[in-house]
Formats: structure tokens, C-alpha cells, sequence
């Protein structure tokens, strides 16, 4: 049969469909022009050329900005994802229902406060003088420089990430069948290999999301490798602004964008079909 369109559903998809274009498909669309357009005396001129993009490809601080982006938020997707799966299966499996709800109200209150002033807070840890190289002064340890460094970027994205990565994580975990854990059991399947063999591939579609929720946030952060990392190693994200400050190159930060874009639309590709492979239709 023939479907048709109700009036009914096309209402309430149409606020939806016009979000999109508002504030998806034309900003692309205007990003994409801009990328083409030329700067001279510091003024933007519609143009259509493809100095900007030629420009950008052809310096290596860019292709070591991408690297370093790229493979920073990987390593955080994957190093989130491994320590919030024993929390969330604690709270999946261990906890009462009443526990496990103070605990997802308590993964939620982080969202309250601004991503911002938590990293600001890790200053306060990390620093020199902070409270961690304190506490290790009092057994005659340190100081150990921790502030402004590669892993206090993970500690920004950790911070950014975790507890979001242990609420989808918790919501796959629960819809688990339990009776083909408990199948486990009875043929003598111990508990770790339960959870590599039965937990985690029931899991897979939640968890593989997780993961790529944690590695787009990491991805396009500009927060964390600033105030926590000290802008070294360059990123994307410091890399657009360093453009966007040098001679008003505003279509040139649009190549470095729409390249970031395009990373994250092959990734989240790749993840959603890796994550629902050899699933039935």
C-alpha cells in the first residue's frame, strides 16, 4: 500500500525539519561558501577560489593539528569508556533500584555546572603549588609538573566525558537480558568471562555509542587543551582560533572546520556500522 503523508505527522515532524535547516544545513551550506571566499587588506570578499583550502592542506602544522587532535580523542574515548564500564555495570548490577537512582541522579549533577569552571577547578589540583604536589611535599615527594601537560588535557576530557559515557553505558547495560547471563552461570562460565562474552557483545550498540559521544566531545574541546593543557601540542580547535586572530582568515578557519566535520561524520559512520554489525534487520 501507498503511504501517505497525515497532516497530524507532518505537524509535528515540521518544527524538527525546519531546527535542521535552520541551524544545521544552512550554516554548513554558508561554512562551505565561506571557505571559498578571499581575504585581502583584512576585508572578506565572496569569491570562489580554492586558495584557502590549498593554503591549509599544504601546511604541516595543520596535518600534525589533526593527528594530534585525532588520535588525543581516541585515546580519551577509549580510556573513558574503560573506566566507566566497572561503574556502570556496578550500578546495572549491583546496585538496589533506589541506589541505582541516587546514582544516576548523582552522574547527573556535574551537568549543572559549567564545564568551564570544573576544568578551572583542576588548576587548583594540578598546578605546581596545588593541592596534589601539597600533599605529596608532606611525604617529601615532588613537586611534579602536572599542569599544562598532555595528561591533564585526558584529566579535562575525562572530566568532560565520564559522566555522560556512564549514563549511556548504564542504559545499554540495563536492557540486558539477564537470563542469558544467568545461562552463563549454569554452564559454569565465570564471572569475567561473562562480562567479555555475554555482557559486553549484548552491550555493543550502547557501548560503541558511548565511546563515539566521548571521542566527538573530545574531538572539537577547546576548553581542556587550553586551561589545562597550555595550547601545546596544537589542536584543531586552538588552530581554528590561531587563524581566525591572523589576519582576520575567518574562511580558512571554515576549511579547518569543515575538515573536522567531515572526520567526525566518517567516524560516527564507522562506529554505527561496527556497532550493529551482524545484527538481524
Amino acid at each position: 500500500m501507498r503511504s501517505r503523508i497525515s497532516l497530524y505527522g507532518l505537524t509535528f515532524s515540521l518544527p524538527l525539519l525546519l531546527w535542521q535547516l535552520l541551524f544545521f544545513v544552512f550554516p554548513l551550506l554558508f561554512l562551505v561558501a565561506l571557505s571559498f571566499w578571499t581575504v585581502k587588506n583584512f576585508t572578506m570578499r565572496p569569491d570562489f577560489d580554492t586558495v584557502n583550502w590549498v593554503t591549509i592542506y599544504g601546511r604541516a602544522v595543520f596535518w600534525q593539528a589533526y593527528a594530534t587532535t585525532f588520535v588525543m580523542a581516541a585515546l580519551a574515548a577509549l580510556l573513558t569508556s574503560a573506566l566507566a564500564f566497572p561503574a556502570a555495570y556496578a550500578i546495572a548490577f549491583k546496585l538496589s533500584d533506589t541506589a541505582r537512582r541516587w546514582a544516576v541522579f548523582l552522574m547527573v549533577i556535574p551537568f549543572f555546572t559549567s564545564y568551564l569552571v570544573r576544568v578551572y577547578s583542576w588548576q587548583i589540583f594540578l598546578s605546581d603549588n596545588g593541592i596534589i604536589n601539597v600533599l605529596l611535599g608532606g611525604i617529601g615527594l615532588g613537586p611534579f609538573p602536572m599542569l599544562n601537560t598532555v595528561g591533564a588535557t585526558m584529566v579535562g576530557f575525562l572530566t568532560l566525558c565520564f559522566p555522560l559515557v556512564v549514563l549511556l553505558q548504564l542504559f545499554s547495560l540495563a536492557f540486558i537480558d539477564r537470563t542469558l547471563i544467568e545461562a552463563a552461570h549454569n554452564m559454569r562460565c565465570g564471572r569475567l568471562r561473562t562480562v567479555f562474552e555475554v555482557v559486553i557483545p549484548s552491550a555493543r550498540v550502547g557501548l560503541s555509542i558511548a565511546a563515539l559521544f566521548a571521542f566527538i566531545l573530545c574531538f572539537g574541546d577547546f576548553v581542556s587543551p587550553v586551561y589545562l593543557g597550555g595550547g601545546e601540542p596544537t589542536t584543531l580547535s586552538i588552530l581554528i582560533t590561531d587563524t581566525t586572530k591572523s589576519g582576520q582568515q575567518w574562511p580558512r578557519a571554515a576549511v579547518i572546520a569543515l575538515t573536522m566535520i567531515a572526520t567526525l561524520l566518517v567516524v560516527a559512520f564507522a562506529a554505527i556500522r561496527f556497532a550493529y554489525k551482524g545484527r538481524s534487520k
